[in-house]
């Protein structure tokens, strides 16, 4: 009996400590949203194919080699999609704390293009040349916009009703960069930093009434810089949208016109992988700014629609990404980036079909690539991170 009473004290006393040991703790993982990485990979997959039939017979009367500007492209896209990688294992809360070093810097570029710019088969003085390697400063300028405007959303965003927090600062900015812009002229670039600007102050509390206030003034200060610089470009740009076809088809309006007849030409299921024909030195940087039209060319109706809707598809998916993230910062961040390519995206298409004016501007992922490639697919990699912010899953 005694025994027995010295066991079951020893087991009594035993019994505690194991109830105290504490539990581990699940282990976690953030995994990246595989939908949306999916829908960008495609986008690519599409754009590389569509580069190439594009742009062979350009590159092989340009350069003697039909595969100058595919295998470039390629380079492009690899090396893009290596840095989206990187990207998204970079916490994207280090932007918020080196946004003035990176808007300061894109500023700074900006300022410059005008000075050393360089022209590259347009009139416009656009991009920055080093040896070989050129860039625009403009798609940086892009990137610290969206940057700058998330940290000030999420520094004042109980204040963002105001006048004072929710405008003045924006409108400076906006105002300020948009004259840099149109020194260039870079008319496209302009009209996608006031609209992405305006979208990501309206979804962040801006109150609509004070909109009217800002672009009232934001036409003042354009209509200020065209008459320095002289209205010819931004007239003939004009003339050519509101009547290609009664205008000098042999020069202003000879793009839109061929992009038209591209276009037309597809039908609704198109002439065929390959077999357009406004690419033979008829449309005007096909596997560039107009590379829709021959989308439109080769694969008709059926062939634009799938551009659209894998734009919608990423449009959707990106704004889900914004709408889980774990702070304001990352939810303003992820609205900027995936509204930039839709507008982006909206105003080509627009552009290409002549529903807007002929304002020079890419098709995401599918373009031709440099630096916009590289900055929208390194742009894809911090939405990706602020997708493996917000889904810590256990394993």
């Amino acid at each position: 009996m005694a025994r027995s009473k010295s066991q079951n004290i020893n087991q009594g006393q035993r019994q505690p400590n194991n109830t105290a040991s504490p539990k581990q703790p699940p282990k976690k993982h953030k995994k990246l949203d595989t939908s949306f990485l999916i829908i960008i990979l495609v986008l690519l997959t599409y754009g590389i194919i569509m580069v190439f039939s594009a742009s062979y017979a350009s590159a092989k009367f340009e350069y003697g080699n039909s595969f100058h500007y595919i295998s470039r492209h390629v380079l492009f896209v690899i090396g893009g999609i290596i840095a989206m990688f990187i990207a998204s294992y970079v916490d994207y809360h280090i932007y918020r704390r080196v946004v003035f070093w990176i808007f300061g810097g894109s500023f700074i570029l900006l300022a410059l293009v005008p000075v050393i710019g360089t022209s590259l088969g347009t009139i416009a003085k656009r991009w920055i040349a080093i040896g070989s390697f050129s860039f625009q400063p403009s798609e940086i300028m892009k990137f610290a916009i969206i940057v700058l405007f998330s940290h000030l959303i999420s520094l004042h965003y109980k204040r963002m009703g105001t006048f004072t927090y929710g405008v003045i600062p924006f409108a400076i900015c906006l105002l300020t960069v948009a004259g840099l812009m149109m020194l260039q002229p870079h008319l496209s670039g302009t009209v996608l930093l006031f609209l992405l600007g305006f979208i990501m102050m309206f979804v962040g509390g801006t109150k609509l009434r004070y909109f009217l206030g800002l672009i009232a003034c934001g036409g003042v200060g354009i209509a200020g810089i065209i008459a320095i610089k002289g209205a010819d470009y931004i007239v003939g740009r004009l003339q050519s949208w509101l009547d290609p076809f009664g205008g000098n088809i042999q020069a202003e309006t000879w793009q839109i016109v061929q992009s038209l007849v591209a276009i037309g030409s597809g039908g609704l299921m198109g002439r065929g992988i390959g077999m357009s024909r406004q690419k033979y030195l008829y449309l005007p940087e096909p596997q560039n700014d107009f590379i829709f039209a021959i989308i439109c060319e080769e694969l008709g109706l059926i062939g634009a629609l799938m551009v659209i809707i894998l734009f919608i598809m990423f449009a959707l998916r990106g704004f889900s990404i914004a709408s889980k993230a774990p702070d304001k910062f990352g939810y303003m961040m992820g609205v900027g980036l995936t509204a930039q390519i839709l507008i982006q995206a909206v105003l080509n298409i627009g552009v290409v079909t002549s529903t807007i004016p002929n304002t020079g501007i890419s098709l995401p992922f599918f373009s031709y690539g440099g630096t916009a490639l590289l900055m929208q697919l390194g742009q894809m990699g911090i939405l990706l991170n602020i997708s493996r912010q917000a889904s810590i899953e256990k394993i």
